[in-house]
């Protein structure tokens, strides 16, 4: 780094990057589960199946509950047409259900950022093996695609979220206080995010804890993937 003041220092040039393309909606194969791009006529009846019933899923999300296939439908088809996100529909295959949907979202090209959210997993596919690799399926075809920052945001007060954000190598950033309005409520939003520098050793991290070898004879994990991680993430959350 040149530094042409040193009382006014600047940061580092970024040279030899070329800014990443937009997510166009590649099909995101792994071992235990497939992330293929929302459609309402090809998943929303079977997302909307196993919703159903389980309404406390929406809490912390900007939209729903939805009370029939059809509303779920409607609100499928009009989400996707919005170019600003890309949505995925998880299929976990193994039970060969669609049981979770996930996008990427403040898509920025141009200084390397991209945002995965809008998670939603169905009682049978949290806590799976399905649920962790979708997750690293994402996260691999970001920084493999050129990002240098992922980031990843849930309301201060979804615990299990800002659990989640930490347990896949994701780095606390910090709480912007009265961020947004959601639901006639408060919310302030927690930020974590990962940087392409620490990508190599959280791809090692994802590939140590899915080898099928990682699991004993029950599916019960032998090494935790927080632990894989721990040494990966910078800033812990203070609150957990």
């Amino acid at each position: 780094m040149t530094i042409l003041n040193p009382d006014r220092p600047v940061g580092p040039r970024v040279d030899n990057w070329t800014p990443p393309p937009a997510p166009t909606g590649d099909v995101l194969r792994g071992r235990y589960t497939t992330l293929e791009p929302l459609d309402a006529e090809a998943h929303a009846v079977l997302l909307f199946r196993a919703y159903e019933g389980h309404d406390t899923l929406w809490d912390y999300m900007p939209y729903g509950p939805f009370h029939s296939a059809a509303q779920y439908h409607r609100w499928v088809r009009d989400t996707v047409a919005d170019p600003g996100h890309l949505y995925y529909a998880i299929k976990n295959l193994e039970t060969g259900q669609f049981e979770g949907v996930a996008s990427f979202l403040r898509i920025n090209p141009g200084a390397g950022s991209i945002e995965v959210g809008n998670i939603n997993y169905a009682p049978a596919l949290q806590r799976t093996r399905a649920a962790t690799e979708a997750m690293a399926l994402m996260m691999a075809w970001a920084f493999d695609a050129g990002y240098r920052r992922y980031e990843w945001k849930c309301n201060a007060l979804n615990r299990p979220s800002r659990i989640s954000g930490q347990r896949l190598g994701l780095s606390f950033e910090g709480v912007f206080r009265q961020m947004m309005v959601v639901k006639g409520r408060n919310r302030d939003t927690a930020w974590f995010a990962a940087i392409d520098s620490e990508w190599p050793a959280l791809k090692e991290a994802f590939r140590v804890w899915l080898d099928p070898a990682n699991f004993d004879e029950t599916g019960r994990q032998i090494e935790r993937l927080s632990k894989l991680t721990r040494l990966v993430r910078g800033a812990s959350d203070p609150d957990l």
